[in-house]
């Protein structure tokens, strides 16, 4: 039950026995399942990402690149991009991320009161400014308007990269970064219920850069976290 405290509920069976076993202390997912049910304890799930489509136009639109391959062979081949909306007390914070699918990493972030292309032109400068990439890395998003933004498109443009976007009213066409998105919230926002905007940011802060970049056993990665993915691989 410690193990499940200092991951503050954020992990179940399969990922806390992963740890227990990094420890050296061997126990099945089963065994660690039985634990938690005797003591009432379940960690926080949330059901699935909703979509609901719009209608946009046209223009800037982008062929669909990525067509649901959401692995790499190598960092900085593959990222994608989003921005989910986070309610604080009485407004909307909007949060623009870009991952790297070689490692699940979140490489670039940016977190505002409004929904701009400035919010989503944040988020790829950091990514950038971290990583070192060459031309033709693939940047996936869906069709919104920030995307399509002339501004944005520039952006990437004059570091040789090549955009993409999900089909007209797909979600699943970006469905990593939804499926973050709706972690985060499970894991975090739902459970912190923030009242202030610099308790939101420095929550967020925290899961991102500290808890789910460099400790959070990702399933997709056999159950190590992207940082360790990446040394592994390296």
């Amino acid at each position: 039950m410690d193990t499940f405290a200092t991951y503050k509920a954020r992990y179940g069976a399969p990922r806390i026995a992963k740890e227990l076993n990094a420890l050296g202390i061997p126990c099945s997912v089963n065994y660690v399942a039985e634990i938690l049910q005797r003591h009432g304890a379940r960690a926080r799930n949330g059901k699935a990402f909703k979509y609901s489509p719009n209608t946009e136009a046209m223009t800037g639109v982008a062929d669909n690149l990525l067509k649901r391959h959401f692995n790499a062979d190598g960092p900085n081949q593959k990222w994608t991009t989003d921005i989910t909306y986070i309610w604080v007390k009485d407004r909307w914070l909007y949060l623009a991320t870009v991952m790297d699918l070689y490692s699940r990493s979140i490489v670039g972030w940016a977190l505002d009161t409004s929904m701009t292309e400035q919010l989503i032109t944040d988020a790829l400068q950091m990514a950038f400014k971290r990583r070192d990439i060459e031309p033709g890395l693939i940047i996936h998003s869906d069709r919104g308007v920030q995307y399509r933004s002339n501004r944005y498109q520039a952006l990437m443009e004059r570091h040789g990269c090549q955009p993409s976007m999900s089909r007209k009213g797909n979600c699943w066409d970006n469905a990593v970064m939804e499926s973050f998105f709706s972690r985060l919230k499970v894991e975090l926002i739902y459970a912190e219920q923030y009242r202030t905007v610099d308790e939101a940011k420095s929550g967020i802060f925290e899961y991102i850069e500290v808890f789910y970049n460099r400790i959070r056993r990702h399933s997709a990665l056999d159950y190590v976290s992207p940082a360790e993915y990446e040394r592994k691989c390296a």
